[in-house]
């Protein structure tokens, strides 16, 4: 079922920081989190400039827990960490996981 949901944008004609955020952001290591960061890096990681692949490259190292506690809402990120990168996954979150949540809720 989820080999289906990877990545369907191409690393082709982007720079190497780029792929390899795009990589890790696939690559988290809790499927979850993979479809929540992998699906916003397909969608944006070709339009950041460079202070937002700084600061979504900060939100890569941030654990699993705490970053998936700060995407759903259940926690606030600390200051260090309030990004708008971070917002804008938390807003494209919201859009994209309430539609796949009924996508999911049809095929049941």
């Amino acid at each position: 079922m989820f080999g289906a949901i990877m990545t369907q944008r191409s690393s082709e004609g982007l720079d190497a920081r780029r792929r390899r955020l795009l990589f890790r952001a696939w690559r988290r290591g809790v499927r979850e989190m993979d479809l929540i960061v992998g699906r916003f890096a397909d969608a944006y990681i070709d339009k950041f400039d460079d202070a937002a692949l700084d600061d979504f490259e900060r939100l890569i190292e941030v654990p699993n827990a705490e970053l998936y506690a700060w995407v759903c809402g259940d926690r606030t990120a600390p200051a260090a960490q309030d990004s708008a990168v971070l917002r804008q996954l938390i807003g494209f979150h919201a859009q994209t996981g309430a539609a796949s949540a009924a996508r999911a809720g049809e095929g049941a």
